[in-house]
Formats: structure tokens, C-alpha cells, sequence
């Protein structure tokens, strides 16, 4: 596929739904007792998985379009499954449904894609099994298909995170939920936070003191009505697109701006990039946001701010490669067990189009800026790595083909249209 070229990128963009709150409104929704509304949900790939997984372990749900509607059954009311489930490419889904039906009383197996089946579950089944949940993956190992043996006894946990991740995180809180006890996990730094603010959004009790949560279970949650704001994540690519396009100006309205999510923002503003923040909704936790070309300096990024923009790295290291001076970036071995590594694919592709960028073992160092030239490039079957290259080739110096352009309708199916109508001017 022939990737868009720009002079200038205009207009006003509404992104789609927040990821992680969409698969997370369809997981809660299913758990708690009664109706549970959802609005603004996200329909890409990802997400859609998660709904069909429930609907097959026996979830009423109906979407007409504009409003999914759940009738919650409880912890206790999920059924067994016809038939194994497949979880497409969504690591979140398979990752916290482990949780979930961890305590189901019943056997399920979960499988993915050819992405899937590579990444790595030990280090969400190592700490579940210390719950005395059982489960196993593929031939014994630790990657899918991973098949789930519910039982009714899970016992209470006292986890010190390995690493920061908020997929492993949950899932752990999902089985703490049906355990009988107090449960504490210990965050090496702190994760985004979805599940602990929806936890008291359906009427869940969780407390949380820094990097220490705790959480009492057996725990019964209430349905609830939920609207769920723009994703920033999607917002990202925007945001780096219009601070490095000459004679740019975007608007993105109603952008969730959870704290634990807002890395991107403080990079940003960090690297000197023209941005206002307006029109805040702090009951929501949205806002919209105004970029405008940037003149860009270099920064260094580590410690607690990579698990707040983890998923944003990619198209921050593109934004690095239009900055004055050296941008390092550390601490991220979480890219590594991404759809792919994405600290090679960032560099890899990249590369390739002239940027001057240097894989280390936890993260990049990148030289600018640097003119990108065109080239063939793939996402690699990876969303977040096929929108970056679009990106790049936005302000690329000849034409950038793109391999695999379909992994970009994993979370954004509408992405390169919305590229088109910013190139156009217009609004959407």
C-alpha cells in the first residue's frame, strides 16, 4: 500500500474510543449483577474479541450500533464455552481473561493469531498459580493457546511486580475478586489504572497507596452506564503528526486523559512541541487538545513515565527523529513481548527510511533531526508500527510503500481515512 504524503495537515479529528476502557466496559459489564449500558465503544478487532469471548461464555450482549447493551451474570454466571475461544491478536484479552476464569469452576481454553501464540503468559500464570489457579499453555509452555481450569477455591496473594504492566496487574485484581482474603500487589511502578477506577465505577471496593493495591475479595459489582472517551493512544499519532508536518494544525476533541496514560503529553511539552490542552471534563477525564508544527528538542525518557506512554514509544521515537539533538530512550523492556518487539521494529523500519536511531536492550537512542526518504516498510503485522510508518511518510521525501497495512484495523480501522481528511483540511 502507498502511503499518504503531506504539505500540511488541518482540521479537527474526534479519535476513537479508548482500547483499554472498551475491552475492560465488556468485561466488568459481564461480571457485575444487572444491565450495564456502554457507549462510544471502540468496534476494531481487538475489542470485538473480547465481546464475542463473553457472549460465548453465555453474556447476553446486544449492539445496535450506537449502544451495547449487557446483562451482567456475576463471577458466577459465566458458562463454559462450546468450543476453545479465539482471542484474535488482543493480548489484553487473553491476559485478564486468565484472571477472570481463573475462580470459574470450568474449563476453558483460550487461542490467538500467529502474534498471539508468540507472547509470553508466564508472567501472568506464575503468580495466578500461587492463587492455586491451574491452567497451562501450549505442550506445557508458557504461549497459547492457554487453557484455563477454573476452580472454585482461589487463595489471596502478596505479589511484588517483576516488571510494570498493567495486563498482569489486572489480571491478578480479577482473581484477588473471587478469592476469599485481602490480596496486595506491590507495582514497580505505577500502570495505567483502568481497572482499579472501574473496579469502584461497578461498586467494588480496591484501595490503593502508591504503588501498594490491596483488594478484599469475594467482591459482587452492579451494572452501570459507561461512556468511554477517546483513546490517547490513537490520539498519539496525531499529536506527533502534527508537530512535525510543516504548516500543521489539528484539533482532537474528547481525549482521555487519565494520568497513568498521559506520558505522551509530558513528552511533548518536554520537547518544546506547540500544544494547548482545553475544554477539561474531569468527572470523564477528557479533554481536547490543539498541536501545531513544533520546533523540537531532544530528551531523555526512563523511570516511572514509560509505563504511562509504553504503547506511544513507537511514534515518540518519529518524533525524536525530528528533534535537535539525542533522545534516549530506557527502562522499556516491556516493548520486547509487544505484537512485536517493538524496540527492533521501531529501529528496523525506521532505519530503512534514513532515520539515525540505535537499538539498545531496553529502548532507543535516536540522532536528530533527520530528512526520511521513501522506501518499503511493513508494520510487521503490528497496528502501532503500521500507523507510525504512516506518520513518517507523511514528511518522507519520495513514495513509502507499506507491507501488512491491515494490522492498522486491529484498534483504528478508519485510520488512514482520518489521515486523508487532515490532508484535506477538513473536519471529521
Amino acid at each position: 500500500m502507498k502511503l499518504s504524503q503531506a504539505n500540511q495537515l488541518n482540521g479537527t479529528l474526534r479519535v476513537p474510543a479508548d482500547k483499554s476502557i472498551s475491552h475492560r466496559s465488556i468485561m466488568f459489564g459481564s461480571l457485575a449483577s444487572g444491565k450495564t449500558t456502554v457507549k462510544n465503544f471502540l468496534r476494531a478487532e481487538d475489542c470485538m474479541s473480547t465481546l464475542h469471548a463473553f457472549q460465548a461464555l453465555g453474556v447476553p450482549i446486544e449492539d445496535d450500533g450506537e449502544t451495547i447493551t449487557i446483562e451482567g451474570q456475576g463471577f458466577g454466571g459465566l458458562k463454559p464455552a462450546d468450543t476453545a475461544i479465539d482471542i484474535g491478536n488482543s493480548g489484553t484479552t487473553i491476559r485478564l481473561m486468565m484472571g477472570i476464569l481463573a475462580g470459574s469452576g470450568f474449563e476453558t481454553t483460550l487461542f490467538g493469531d500467529d502474534s498471539l501464540s508468540k507472547r509470553p503468559m508466564n508472567r501472568v500464570m506464575l503468580p495466578l498459580r500461587e492463587m492455586n489457579a491451574q491452567m497451562h499453555g501450549d505442550n506445557d509452555s508458557e504461549f497459547p493457546p492457554i487453557t484455563i481450569e477454573g476452580v472454585k477455591e482461589l487463595q489471596p496473594i502478596h505479589y511484588v511486580m517483576p516488571m510494570a504492566s498493567a495486563q498482569v496487574k489486572s489480571a491478578i485484581i480479577f482473581a484477588a475478586m473471587q478469592a476469599k482474603g485481602t490480596s496486595t500487589i506491590l507495582e514497580k511502578e505505577v500502570s495505567r489504572n483502568h481497572t482499579e477506577e472501574m473496579i469502584r465505577q461497578f461498586g467494588g471496593d480496591i484501595q490503593v497507596t502508591g504503588k501498594e493495591i490491596s483488594i478484599t475479595g469475594p467482591q459482587t459489582l452492579t451494572g452501570q452506564a459507561v461512556t468511554v472517551p477517546g483513546d490517547i493512544s490513537s490520539a498519539a499519532f496525531f499529536l506527533v503528526a502534527g508537530a512535525i508536518t510543516p504548516n500543521s494544525e489539528i484539533t482532537l476533541t474528547n481525549v482521555g486523559i487519565n494520568p497513568t496514560r498521559t506520558g505522551i503529553v509530558d513528552v511533548l511539552q518536554d520537547m518544546g512541541a506547540d500544544l494547548e490542552i482545553f475544554n477539561e471534563d474531569t468527572q470523564n477525564q477528557s479533554a481536547d487538545m490543539l498541536i501545531r508544527t513544533s520546533n523540537l528538542k531532544a530528551t531523555t525518557i526512563e523511570g516511572d513515565l514509560i509505563p504511562r506512554l509504553i504503547d506511544e514509544l513507537p511514534v515518540i521515537a518519529l518524533l525524536a527523529t525530528q528533534a535537535q539533538g539525542t533522545t534516549i530512550i530506557k527502562d522499556a523492556e516491556e516493548l520486547k513481548v509487544k505484537e512485536t518487539n517493538r524496540i527492533d521494529a521501531t529501529a528496523d523500519q525506521l532505519r530503512k527510511m534514513g532515520a539515525d536511531i540505535t537499538a539498545t536492550e531496553d529502548g532507543l537512542i535516536i540522532n536528530g533531526p533527520t530528512p526520511l526518504h521513501g522506501t518499503t516498510v511493513s508494520s510487521l503485522g503490528d497496528h502501532r508500527i503500521g500507523m507510525m510508518l504512516q506518520v513518517a511518510a507523511l514528511i518522507s521525501e519520495g513514495d513509502v510503500e507499506l507491507e501488512r497495512p491491515e494490522a492498522v484495523a486491529i484498534s483504528y480501522p478508519a485510520f488512514f481515512d482520518d489521515i486523508q481528511t487532515l490532508i484535506q483540511g477538513g473536519a471529521k
